[in-house]
């Protein structure tokens, strides 16, 4: 029996796109209490085949051409706008990768499920409220009641990706596509999610469409395998058959570029500080508002107390979930925002505390690369442009500063062309390219990278980290690295500090760290790392 089969499916593009076609006489088929993942790079196709299975395509521009959906006999692609909405929430139903995006901001958890009840089924407002306080308990989510008054923005992530599921599965749907559900989320709530995902799917012998690009993910929840590229499938079968025996190469080389779990061979360090954090210090406040309207004023101490050490030609990690103060750190360091107290020595001069004009000086010997090249990238001003910016507010001559900035796109391996092009007119890798040659045009002695790969595919991550560490070594960097992904740490950082609720809980070289954790909150980080049994690990 299947709940769903797709045959010779065709999405068509837009005049002038790259190819014709975003999904390509694709094959595919769905059985109840099965999980099947489908994996790609992005632009792949995957994507677009789930939201062709729930009819939000964005016509008609891009458009089912040919082929068929068929649900139960039924065609999806000839059915009705009026008939998918009757479908949609009921029979099938999509958890989507960013819950902030798709959960209306001006409404509350509560009024939300309430409509998918509304809409679909005939039921008093009593038993409405009843079975969304039980859906909410069912997703494990702490106290239903104050998260049926709560509005999107006052949840945590995993707490509105719980709320979406929950959402998702009120109507008890025979069919639940999650499109790349915990791409953006900590590695424990990641496992937290997959595991409820897992057992919602067996309650309701519901049969689960899962788009991801993480193999890691794929090694856990997997019953089967679906690989696509370019739009067209490239290989399926059991989870078994395509991690460990893949046979088409492109499946090998998404393989071959997910980072491994066991740490690489430690290297040489010099034991000359470059970056000495010294009882570091971060607090936020907000409400109160004024003449006390507002509530009570929200204390957080962001970074507590945090001493750290950076030696010369160094990459240290900080390592930790959202929320454990490990980017706030970062941005103290290049002085985004200002410390409360605490010392921050860069090659023996104290930078916190430094006014704004005597702190320029020291601008060029510590620069950073952001988690989002795009939003990080001007979008108006052309990329040779952006990397000339520093050295010009530097005092470098301009033909100086042309001159390093195409340099520096041929060391990030970007050709002579992408000097006078626009941030939009690159991928996200390339866009991160972009950002590590602005970074590097000042010659820093240290580099502070916030998490710069991890809205990347994993290929595209496996080049950049190599370039980050061909880089390092040809220009002497001091590198700080920060991540939530345990396998890049693995094979990036020399050094670990890992941070929870703005404390530094465990420090030591990345290999003993990984072999023998000492405090209880990394070992549960280790722990919830997906895919660990496979291979990679």
């Amino acid at each position: 029996m299947r709940l769903l089969e797709i045959r010779n499916l065709h999405v068509c593009l837009p005049e002038g796109s790259e190819r014709a076609h975003a999904v390509e006489a694709v094959d595919l088929d769905l059985a109840p209490n099965e999980i099947l993942c489908i994996v790609g790079e992005s632009g792949s196709g995957k994507s677009l085949t789930a939201r062709a299975v729930m009819g939000l395509l964005p016509k008609p521009h891009v458009r089912v051409v040919d082929g068929t959906i068929e649900m139960d006999g039924e065609d999806l692609v000839s059915a009705s706008d009026a008939r998918m909405r009757d479908i949609r929430g009921s029979a099938i139903s999509m958890i989507f990768q960013e819950p902030m995006t798709a959960l209306n901001p001006v409404m509350s958890i509560g009024d939300q499920i309430d409509e998918v009840f509304r809409f679909h089924v005939s039921m008093g407002r009593r038993e409405r409220r009843e079975r969304a306080l039980a859906l909410l308990e069912d997703v494990h989510l702490p106290d239903p009641e104050y998260i049926m008054r709560a509005y999107p923005h006052e949840l945590s992530g995993g707490q509105r990706q719980r709320a979406m599921i929950a959402m998702a599965l009120a109507l008890d749907p025979k069919i639940l596509i999650a499109d790349e559900p915990t791409t953006a989320l900590d590695v424990t709530t990641q496992a937290q999610i997959l595991k409820l995902i897992k057992e919602m799917q067996a309650a309701h012998n519901t049969g689960v469409l899962f788009i991801t690009h993480d193999f890691g993910v794929v090694a856990d929840i997997a019953d089967r395998v679906a690989v696509m590229q370019f739009g067209k499938l490239v290989e399926t079968g059991t989870a078994d058959e395509v991690l460990n025996n893949p046979r088409h190469p492109y499946t090998q080389a998404l393989i071959a570029a997910v980072p491994s779990l066991t740490p690489r061979p430690p290297r040489g360090q010099s034991a000359q500080p470059v970056l000495q954090i010294d009882s570091l210090i971060k607090t936020f406040r907000s409400g109160g508002g004024i003449l006390g309207f507002g509530g009570g004023e929200r204390i957080v101490k962001a970074v507590d107390d945090v001493t750290l050490e950076l030696r010369r030609g160094e990459t240290l990690g900080i390592v930790g979930e959202s929320g454990s103060g490990k980017s706030t750190v970062a941005r103290c360091i290049v002085r985004l925002v200002d410390a409360d107290s605490g010392r921050i020595l860069l090659n023996g001069t104290d930078l916190n505390g430094l006014g704004r004009a005597e702190m320029r000086p020291f601008r060029s010997s510590i620069q950073m690369m952001f988690q989002d090249p795009f939003a990080s990238l001007n979008p108006r001003t052309r990329v040779g442009k952006i990397i000339m910016q520093g050295p010009l507010l530097q005092g470098v001559p301009a033909t100086e500063a042309q001159a390093k900035a195409r340099e520096l796109l041929s060391i990030v391996g970007l050709d002579d062309r992408a000097y006078d092009r626009f941030p939009h007119e690159f991928s996200g890798g390339q866009r991160q390219r972009i950002g590590i040659a602005r970074a590097l045009a000042l010659d820093p002695d240290v580099l502070v990278a916030d998490e710069p790969v991890s809205a990347l595919d994993v290929s595209i991550q496996a080049q950049i980290l190599k370039l980050l560490d061909e880089i390092r070594e040809r220009m002497s960097l001091s590198m700080i690295f920060i991540t939530h992904d345990l396998r890049v740490a693995a094979q990036v950082c020399d050094r670990l500090a890992v941070m929870r609720n703005g404390e530094i809980v465990e420090t030591g070289a990345t290999a003993e760290v990984f072999k023998d954790p000492q405090a209880s909150y990394t070992k549960e980080l280790l722990a919830a790392v997906p895919g660990q049994n496979w291979r990679s690990a």
